[in-house]
């Protein structure tokens, strides 16, 4: 009877083990899948690209 419970733990950590690393794999081959490419598109405008990117603008605006 002392077998069992130990028995049980093995394969309780075998499953989670073998779970999380298919997860791990889903989700390496999703990010490569949708995220691969910049986030800035080629056609944008310059002045909305430097505030996205933190420089500093040259322009003042006023209000």
């Amino acid at each position: 009877m002392s077998l069992a419970p130990k028995d049980f733990n093995l394969r309780f950590k075998r499953e989670i083990t073998i779970i999380l690393i298919i997860k791990v794999v889903i989700l390496l081959i999703i990010k490569n899948i949708w995220f691969d490419a910049p986030t800035i598109p080629k056609n944008f405008d310059n002045q909305v690209a430097e505030r996205i990117a933190g420089s500093p603008s040259h322009i003042k605006e006023t209000r």
